[in-house]
């Protein structure tokens, strides 16, 4: 587990976690699970559409989840 991400839902994070909180978490865990730090240009393409991919999915869990007792919140899919 990368011990640098952080949880991004209530009560953890006090309020909404931002497009800035979800897309540093998503780059930390392709970091951890390429081994890349920063790619080599050759594998820069693949590394950002990887980045982007877990941010979008990070956005519509988070969307998607109720929290003790709180309704889901309306999130947008397709945010990064």
């Amino acid at each position: 587990m990368c011990r640098s991400i952080k949880t991004l839902r209530p009560p953890a994070l006090p309020e909404e976690a931002s497009d800035e909180d979800i897309h540093a978490a998503a780059l930390q865990y392709v970091r951890k699970v390429s081994g890349f730090r920063a790619p080599a240009a050759h594998n820069r393409e693949a590394f950002d559409r990887a980045v982007d991919a877990v941010a979008r999915a990070t956005a519509e869990l988070l969307g998607g989840l109720e929290v003790r007792g709180r309704p889901a919140r309306a999130r947008s899919a397709d945010r990064t």
